[in-house]
């Protein structure tokens, strides 16, 4: 349904090095970088491939109960995203855990990046096949 979103970001290199570090592990990278004005990242090459943008804005402001969730492939990867988030500049905002008001196998982690914005990681795949 949706093709990409972007946020703005008020220091263009911080955010880079934050969001290369937290969404490799969701195997996505940056992809194109636009002078100084901003960074696109997705899982490939090129304008068809992006994903996620970031652009250099004056006066940035997180908007109240928004925020961007990403897909993750296995558990491991929410993890891997949570503990590189952290290490790049993030802040801890509900760590790696099963959300299950959502779905018995919604495992999440959440971070907020260095301009606030709040970041999600998920996974909707159950630990183990099921057994019928």
């Amino acid at each position: 349904m949706l093709d990409h979103i972007s946020l703005g970001v008020t220091d263009l290199e911080r955010a880079r090095r934050f969001y290369d570090a937290a969404l490799q592990p969701l195997g996505l990278v940056r992809t194109v970088d636009f002078q100084g004005r901003g960074s696109d990242y997705g899982a490939m090459a090129g304008q068809l491939g992006v994903e996620f943008t970031i652009t250099v804005e004056s006066g940035v402001s997180p908007l109240r109960g928004m925020h961007v969730c990403f897909r993750a492939p296995d558990r491991g990867s929410v993890r891997a995203f949570h503990n590189a988030a952290l290490i790049a500049g993030g802040h801890d905002d509900g760590g790696p855990a099963l959300r299950s008001q959502y779905h018995p196998d919604y495992y999440a982690a959440f971070v907020v990046d260095p301009d606030g914005h709040r970041i999600e990681a998920v996974c909707h795949a159950p630990e183990k096949a099921m057994i019928v």
